[in-house]
C-alpha cells in the first residue's frame, strides 16, 4: 500500500477503506510518513469530507493508536479532551 494511492483516491472523491485509514494512521504514530504526505491527504479530506464510516473508523484507530484505560467500572468518569490551543474543555 501507498500513501500516494491513498491521497489520490480521497483527492477523487473516493472512500477510504479501513485498511487505508489503519495504515494512515500507523503510519502517523510510527513516523513513517512524510509530513507532506500527512498533509496532502488531510487537505484532501478537508475539501471533501469524510463519510460516518471513515470518520468512526478513524476515531477508533486514534483511540487504538496509544493507551486505552478501562473505567467501565468508575461511577464517575470525566474525559479530558483537547486538541490544543485556548478553550480547552472537561466533560464530565
Amino acid at each position: 500500500m501507498r500513501m500516494y494511492d491513498i491521497i489520490q483516491k480521497k483527492r477523487d472523491r473516493g472512500t477510504l477503506t479501513e485498511k487505508e485509514i489503519s495504515f494512515f494512521l500507523d503510519g502517523c504514530v510510527s513516523g513513517k510518513i512524510p509530513d507532506e504526505q500527512t498533509a496532502a491527504l488531510l487537505m484532501a479530506i478537508f475539501l471533501n469530507g469524510m463519510t460516518a464510516r471513515e470518520t468512526e473508523l478513524r476515531t477508533i484507530g486514534m483511540a487504538r493508536s496509544g493507551t486505552m484505560v478501562d473505567l467501565s467500572g468508575s461511577a464517575n468518569t470525566v474525559d479530558k479532551h483537547s486538541v490544543g490551543g485556548v478553550g480547552d474543555k472537561t466533560t464530565r
